[in-house]
């Protein structure tokens, strides 16, 4: 089936007001069972990394950055186990991953003088919980959806 630009309007409106999440792509199957998987998984993608390019320079000044890594310390002061990236990445509406990075290249600036073994110690620690939290966190889109989605 050929799909029409009125029709991508139409799916691309539906995807504003949702977060980009599994359920949402339930949800969205329900809304166009007419779509394919792979045409409303495609869709999704591209209005999402749309959405993440056009916000791209709000979450860079350094402001921003400045405010993300002090809100990050904190949370995770409060509670290491806490989901404190994921919740800041949520919240600001920005994705999880470049979130993560925004927050690892702020620490590196701070920390330029921590020997390489140590800090890679460290980090490989910090991003091993992260990439737990992400696998098992169903609030980020991931490379491949399952077909049972």
């Amino acid at each position: 089936m050929i799909l029409t630009k009125a029709q991508y309007d139409e799916i691309a409106q539906c995807l504003v007001s949702v977060p980009p999440t599994r359920q949402s792509l339930r949800k969205l199957k329900q809304t166009f069972p007419s779509q394919s998987q792979a045409t409303l998984l495609s869709i999704f993608s591209q209005e999402y990394q749309k959405h993440i390019k056009r916000t791209h320079a709000k979450h860079h000044t350094s402001e921003a950055i400045e405010t993300y890594y002090q809100r990050y310390l904190n949370g995770v002061g409060r509670n290491g186990t806490a989901p404190v990236l994921l919740e800041l990445a949520n919240e600001v509406d920005y994705a999880p991953s470049l979130m993560a990075r925004i927050i690892l290249e702020r620490f590196l600036q701070e920390h330029e003088e921590t020997p390489h073994f140590l800090f890679k110690e460290v980090m490989v620690s910090h991003l091993g919980n992260l990439i737990n939290l992400l696998s098992t966190d169903d609030k980020v889109i991931f490379n491949q959806v399952p077909n049972d989605w």
